[in-house]
């Protein structure tokens, strides 16, 4: 939307992004020349603060900071407007018990990163009254903004490029997933609900999780690995349902699925609320356990699906329309900023 702004960011690794990041001016911190950085960047979980603290943003009127954790903490001169596009505020930071149970973490870890924790938690709320506003991905995400920052937001659901996968009427044999594996996914529990289904479940995506879910799976279940985007849609549009089993802040893969017209099963909780509706885009079910899963695919067959209705729906999503809103927010907000500012330096209230 702003191909004219410079990026700043801890670290950039251009081998790990798509080709035309490199052409964008993208300025990161000192962080992107410490040794082993890119590779092993929760070493340095301590300096992240630092690494958006000594950015010098005093030239700029309006700072778009996009964060799950830290890059919200920029500080900002008195005349510039800050506003935060907030995919969560930092799990690890807030929601550390659930976080560390999913992550498997060793002993010594569990030993000394909470004291490290506290004082990170710290900082970030204070980073938090840097922001002059908030916008939320989510109602989820809006309510943990309210809880852990005590401040208001709006909500503007991320973009989904729906134009770009076509549409497909065909019902497939097979159900799929895609998605990194680690272990908050969940996918664990789409695994073991479709070893009792004994029916034809794809898995697209790489992560460290990989090995122990290869290792309790089927062979009904299989595990593609990467497959790179063009040729997700040919996966999407061949699928018989998207299995979406863990909660997430939002999820647009969800959203991708039924660009093609094709249903979701998914857990009842999360972004799954806002973007799947139930009897029309898709099925839930209410309990994180296999049994449950396994039941909703099943249910599947109980409801006649419309491909058109499904992708219309994906539609509200559509890149063009987060564009609308998000600009449209930018706009009016900077424009009350600005005449707030001129008010408050106006003789009537004191200032000349």
């Amino acid at each position: 939307m702003y191909p004219q702004a410079p990026i700043f960011t801890s670290m950039f690794w251009p081998q790990a992004f798509p080709v035309a990041y490199r052409d964008w001016d993208i300025r990161p911190s000192f962080m992107d020349r410490l040794p082993l950085a890119h590779r092993h960047h929760q070493w340095f979980l301590a300096l992240y603060p630092y690494a958006f603290e000594q950015f010098d943003l005093s030239a700029y009127d309006l700072v778009l900071s996009v964060t799950s954790a830290f890059a919200h903490g920029v500080i900002t001169q008195a005349r510039t407007l800050h506003i935060c596009y907030c995919l969560t505020p930092a799990r690890f930071l807030w929601d550390y018990h659930n976080y560390a149970e999913r992550e498997s973490l060793g002993r010594l870890v569990r030993l000394v990163l909470p004291l490290l924790l506290r004082n990170l938690r710290l900082w970030d709320r204070v980073a938090a009254d840097r922001v002059d506003e908030f916008v939320a991905i989510s109602q989820t995400v809006q309510q943990r903004i309210g809880k852990w920052y005590r401040r208001d937001s709006e909500i503007i659901h991320p973009p989904v490029d729906v134009q770009r996968i076509p549409l497909s009427h065909q019902k497939g044999d097979h159900y799929l997933i895609i998605s990194r594996l680690v272990p908050y996914k969940r996918i664990d529990l789409a695994v073991k609900a479709f070893n009792e289904l004994g029916l034809p479940l794809l898995i697209i995506g790489e992560g460290r999780d990989r090995a122990r879910l290869e290792a309790m799976a089927r062979p009904n279940v299989r595990f593609l690995g990467y497959v790179a985007d063009k040729g997700l849609g040919d996966y999407l549009a061949g699928c018989r349902a998207f299995v979406f089993p863990g909660e997430e802040d939002f999820g647009i893969a969800p959203l991708e699925a039924q660009a093609a017209g094709r249903p979701v099963v998914a857990y009842a909780a999360g972004g799954a609320l806002e973007t799947v509706v139930e009897g029309q885009t898709g099925v839930f079910f209410r309990e994180p356990e296999p049994v449950a899963l396994a039941q909703a695919v099943r249910q599947l067959d109980d409801f006649p699906f419309d491909p058109a209705a499904i992708r219309q729906h994906a539609l509200r999503f559509d890149r063009a329309e987060f564009e609308r809103r998000l600009a449209g927010l930018i706009k009016a907000k900077y424009e009350g900023f600005v005449g707030a500012r001129s008010q408050h330096r106006s003789p009537q209230h004191g200032t000349a």
